[in-house]
């Protein structure tokens, strides 16, 4: 699987109304973060070209919202087939412009999309109403008396804006769209600038699947204009994104100014709390998933060790041995585990705080480098960082790549109080044998989601941030119900 595969000359459009556009603004180079190579030439939209989009979702939207629950199950599950029909032409252009090591873009760049797209198209009648016993009420001077009967309907929102992140373009996206269509909305979609090619191709098997126009609307930009554009227009009834909190509050600014809904899902800072009886096995290679999973551009990485005293020294250790695991080097090499970060950009902020790191008394047990391979690349060495104290910015600041900063604690009040300092509130962790402890630790915690002796998730639960880390929950059956209003509906017999 090389290069030679990615057809670098395809021309990309946008997708508005159920037509192929012409970008307004020309196009832009997506660069493959592992070779530096330009691997194709993304469709620039321009204001205009989001306002079209917006206004083609709105024109949809009447009839769309009307669709039985059966047609639009069969419309996602057959979007979702040709997904799965399309996976090897996918995975190519995916991992070269996310940078992702092979194993992960085949387990979790490329298929997940398709998973995500057929969860939706599952149990949506189950969720579009929510029966409410009758009750008996008196005449008033409002009203005549009787059995009132009653249902609470999950109504669509309207034209909702889905604009994500670059660390996993297909599978949040799909996330989005997924739950959206199967309640009844329409969506404007709005990839990340860094890799939004994957998307584009997505975009052709709504069409092929049958969607009707306007339904899904694909618009792909290099600058923010655009999206700024969809978050402000009146067609627009929703936004939901994935991002940094910086944006997320921007967003969340100008929503505000029409009552927009929102579903943000935004940055962390996960606490990783490790007690003196914890499976030091087990909390080790759940952190090292920092390392291992996308070179730690996922918000929900437990990349703040907190580690009680008595296990400190121990797991410093293990964890300083375990970076030498986790080679870094070319993603398209089986034996390779730590790929490149997305752009230059990102490597030097990283670099950044590695150096702040340095000048704020830390104690940078392994990596700590930014490193090329094969003479290229935007590569930083897994990264562990002991000695480190609450305040300091590599503890606070949500960093989104290879880098683990460790932080002892006495007892379990201490360690809440600590997991509890940041901005954020994502996602926690605790690791301890004694369930019922980490259990009552784990319900003090101010974090959306808390992994006890695991790093792994429950895809039904649902799932959404504290504080700066978000607002509202999908995932499960919860997305059905993010991507809905609740209507009311009572009468008289």
């Amino acid at each position: 699987m090389t290069a030679a595969e990615i057809d670098v000359d395809r021309e990309y459009k946008l997708l508005i109304g159920g037509e192929w556009v012409t970008p307004g603004d020309g196009t832009y180079d997506i660069v493959n973060p592992a070779t530096e190579q330009v691997v194709g030439h993304a469709p620039n939209a321009s204001v205009a070209d989001a306002e079209a989009a917006a206004a083609a979702a709105a024109a949809a939207f009447p009839a769309w919202s009307r669709t039985s629950v059966a047609e639009r199950a069969s419309l996602l599950q057959r979007a979702a087939d040709l997904l799965d029909q399309r996976y090897k032409a996918l995975v190519p252009l995916v991992q070269a412009e996310t940078g992702a090591t092979l194993r992960v873009t085949k387990q979790m760049q490329v298929p997940m999309a398709a998973v995500r797209l057929r969860r939706y198209a599952q149990g949506i009648a189950e969720e579009e109403t929510i029966p409410i016993p009758p009750a008996v009420t008196i005449s008033t001077a409002l009203a005549p008396g009787g059995l009132i009967g009653g249902v609470a309907r999950r109504a669509p929102v309207g034209v909702v804006a889905c604009i994500t992140s670059y660390n996993f373009p297909l599978t949040n996206m799909a996330g989005k769209i997924g739950p959206a269509l199967a309640m009844g909305n329409t969506v404007i979609v709005k990839p990340a600038p860094q890799d939004p090619l994957g998307i584009v191709a997505m975009a052709e098997v709504f069409t092929e699947a049958g969607f009707p126009p306007g339904v899904v609307n694909f618009v792909v930009s290099e600058g923010p204009a655009p999206a700024e554009a969809l978050v402000g227009s009146p067609h627009v009834d929703m936004v939901s994104f994935t991002g940094s909190s910086h944006v997320g509050r921007q967003i969340g600014a100008v929503a505000g100014g029409s009552m927009k809904r929102l579903l943000l899902e935004l940055g962390g800072k996960g606490a990783c709390i490790v007690f003196d009886d914890a499976d030091l096995k087990a909390a080790i290679t759940g952190i090292t998933s920092v390392w291992a999973f996308h070179s730690g551009q996922i918000c929900t990485s437990p990349t703040r060790v907190l580690a009680q005293r008595g296990i400190y020294d121990q797991l410093v250790a293990g964890l300083t041995a375990a970076a030498a695991r986790f080679p870094v080097g070319d993603p398209l090499e089986d034996t390779t585990v730590v790929g490149p970060v997305i752009t230059g950009t990102h490597r030097q902020r990283i670099e950044g705080y590695l150096q702040s790191a340095r000048d704020e008394g830390g104690t940078i047990t392994a990596g700590g480098n930014s490193v090329a391979v094969n003479g290229t690349g935007f590569y930083v060495e897994p990264t562990l960082i002991a000695d480190c104290k609450p305040g300091m910015r590599v503890v606070q600041e949500e960093i989104f790549g290879p880098v683990i900063s460790v932080v002892p604690f006495d007892d379990a009040d201490e360690v809440v109080a600590l997991a509890n300092s940041t901005e954020f509130g994502l996602y926690d962790y605790v690791f301890s044998q004694d369930m019922g402890k980490a259990y009552q630790v784990a319900q003090q915690l101010r974090t959306g989601n808390v992994g006890i002796n695991t790093v792994q998730r429950n895809h039904e639960l649902p799932f959404g941030g504290f504080k700066q880390s978000g607002v509202g929950r999908d995932g499960g059956r919860f997305g059905f119900h993010a991507y809905a209003e609740i209507q009311s509906i009572a009468w008289n017999g």
